[in-house]
């Protein structure tokens, strides 16, 4: 049976979506209204919300978010408009021709103050236990509009039983107020369409296909629908009780790995500005919160490219030189939530996946054979914590593949919002921290393993590194301070193209043993693209199905959320385009600032190539321990 219905209206024709026109100068220009007896001028075809945010007027929201297309479907948003019978939809209403809007008369506020009483009348609320108390929009809005009693009513008991049959996403259905952003987000944002509104009146809920359990269907852990939900219906499967029990165990070694994008982020939950990277100050808080190791994820990042790197030669080597049939372009596999996309919807494309496991898993099955070996300690006893971005690195980490050091190589993935509470209950303030550094053998890394937590930043350090393997010159010969700023940006799809030019430079130590010279690569331009959401992953599966453009490119990087791992689904709560760019700003600011900015200069990666993985990259040892496989899983399920 297909794990979702085939027979569904995209969510942007069932709502009013309206798209405000790109060029307003053709079609009136500037449209003359008045808010709240303010005269104002906005552009035709503004939606009277837009037009409020342009003047500093708060019109309250809950089914409408940045992110997604319009619904309309709450009403909390309605204001009044002179000469109209009815109160209408401001996130819905586009402005064509000059009005008189009130935004806060005592029908509209009537109106709003019924609209959160009703909604409270089907919400199974327990805001002390709710992991959402003090940042849940309705919550917050209660408290905006004074509700202190429950006027139409209020449940007492659950209507729905809690879903938490997947590793990643927990949904909780009678605390759900059907605002639809779960819809929108699954099936217009990501492509994916797993969540429906289902039945009607009183009978409406957000279901999957069947109403089967995540884990039965084809949601692919992305957790983007966690990030756009206003309460607590979803919410990420958080392992925290059991860290807590492993800290507190003394025959446990408990060590934690950090990725970048958590750190550019974590700020958030303590009151700060998006923005600001709290790297060396979560070094210190995780000690003190009682973890053995505090280790980079940064390094294991490095190595991603270094083997990630010669994959992709190899895999050109044997195309031009050797003439064999080879799956290229070689797709990027770091983003557990791509890669489920691709095994569902594209299966057939499986082996243009790279081999490479994620940093993540890279990262555990060395702390349990390496470090395990090097610190004298029985992996058994060790415990392996990921902090991430991303609600689907716990899908990952409970991969039946990822166990190559003999033990399940990733014990728990925490998300962002995950730590942020454990710390808080240590009674920890981490911006207070005093700065300290990771610890040895994984502390220091590149600047190529940080840039990973925006879209582009996995490309962007590959050509850092294949750049000067194959031309021997510096990258920052061809790009200003080594920084690829043309795979950079939020447009959904980027693609670069790079002259490689006819003089090489030798062949590096670590490749001689397949690589005998770069002679064959003469006069060839490396075609690179880049696509963050699924969504945008889509199209360019679609194209390359279709034999276009992007079917003739080397090498792609997906991501499965918007803006990359800096925008994943266990990332603060809320999301917007404008915080996105602001982590993305923290991190490559990080960057800029450090020594070492290629992952082949890391002295930490060069050192395990010499001491443990012996035989280079892409070789028998890495293979068994760094790389594995995927699974051909298809639309439909038993």
């Amino acid at each position: 049976m297909e794990s979702r219905s085939n027979f569904r209206t995209p969510v942007s024709q069932q709502a009013h979506v309206i798209e405000k026109p790109k060029d307003t100068s053709t079609i009136g220009g500037m449209v003359a209204i008045e808010i709240n007896e303010k005269k104002v001028s906005v552009p035709f075809g503004t939606t009277i919300l837009e037009a409020c945010k342009m003047n500093g007027i708060s019109v309250p929201t809950l089914c409408h978010h940045e992110d997604l297309c319009v619904a309309g479907v709450c009403r909390i948003c309605v204001v009044e408009v002179e000469g109209m019978k009815t109160l209408q939809a401001s996130c819905a209403f586009p402005i064509t021709n000059p009005i008189k809007i009130k935004t806060s008369s005592p029908m509209v506020r009537k109106a709003r103050r019924h609209v959160i009483d009703l909604l409270l009348s089907e919400h199974y609320g327990e805001c002390y236990s709710c992991f959402r108390n003090g940042k849940c929009e309705l919550q917050n809005l209660a408290k905006e509009y004074g509700v202190d009693n429950y006027t139409f009513g209020h449940v007492t008991k659950p209507r729905y039983e809690i879903d938490n049959s997947s590793y990643s996403v927990i949904r909780d259905m009678s605390k759900c107020i059907l605002c639809k952003r779960c819809v929108r987000t699954c099936i217009d944002l990501q492509e994916v369409g797993v969540l429906e509104a289902v039945n009607r009146g009183h009978e409406t809920k957000i279901s999957t296909f069947l109403d089967k359990p995540l884990l039965d269907v084809i949601c692919i852990n992305c957790g983007q629908c966690i990030n756009r939900c206003p309460t607590a219906a979803l919410r990420a499967n958080d392992p925290s009780d059991e860290i807590w029990a492993a800290i507190d165990d003394p025959t446990k070694h408990v060590v934690i790995q950090t990725a970048p994008s958590p750190r550019a982020a974590i700020c958030e939950e303590f009151g700060m500005e998006p923005g600001h990277s709290l790297t060396k100050e979560l070094n210190t808080a995780l000690r003190r919160i009682g973890f053995d190791k505090v280790f980079d994820t940064n390094t294991t990042a490095d190595l991603t490219i270094i083997e990630e790197g010669t994959e992709l030669i190899l895999r050109l080597y044997k195309a031009i030189v050797k003439k064999e049939s080879v799956a290229l372009p070689q797709f990027t596999s770091c983003s557990p939530g791509w890669v489920k996309f691709l095994e569902h919807y594209y299966p057939e494309y499986i082996d243009n996946l790279s081999s490479a496991k994620s940093p993540q898993q890279m990262f555990g099955a060395l702390i349990k054979t390496f470090y395990a070996k090097k610190a004298g300690i029985d992996p058994e006893n060790i415990v392996s914590v990921a902090v991430m971005p991303c609600s689907a690195k716990k899908f990952e980490c409970n991969r039946p593949e990822m166990n190559s050091s003999g033990y399940k190589d990733v014990d728990y993935g925490l998300t962002t919002r995950e730590l942020a509470r454990m710390i808080k209950e240590a009674g920890i303030n981490l911006p207070e921290m005093p700065k300290s550094d990771f610890d040895s053998p994984f502390g220091e890394a590149s600047g190529a393993g940080l840039i990973f937590g925006a879209t582009g930043g996995v490309m962007e350090a590959a050509i850092r590194t294949v750049y000067e393997f194959i031309t021997g010159n510096k990258i920052e010969d061809a790009f200003e301070k080594a920084e690829v700023k043309p795979v950079r940006g939020f447009e959904g799809i980027r693609y670069v193209e790079l002259p490689l030019g006819e003089k090489f430079g030798p062949v590096p130590d670590i490749l001689k043993h397949f690589i005998p010279n770069w002679d064959w690569l003469k006069g060839v331009t490396l075609k690179v693209a880049v696509a963050h959401g699924t969504a945008n992953a889509k199209k360019i599966m679609d194209d390359i199905k279709a034999g276009g453009k992007f079917s003739e490119c080397h090498f792609i990087e997906f991501m499965a959320c918007p803006g990359g791992c800096l925008g994943g689904g266990g990332q603060p709560i809320p999301t917007t385009p404008e915080i996105r760019k602001k982590r993305a700003e923290a991190i490559y600011a990080e960057d800029e600032s450090l020594e070492i900015r290629k992952a082949h200069e890391n002295p930490n990666v060069v050192k395990l190539y010499e001491e443990f993985l012996t035989d280079g990259p892409c070789g028998h040892i890495s293979h068994k321990l760094l790389h594995t496989h995927y699974t051909k899983r298809g639309r439909y399920i038993a």
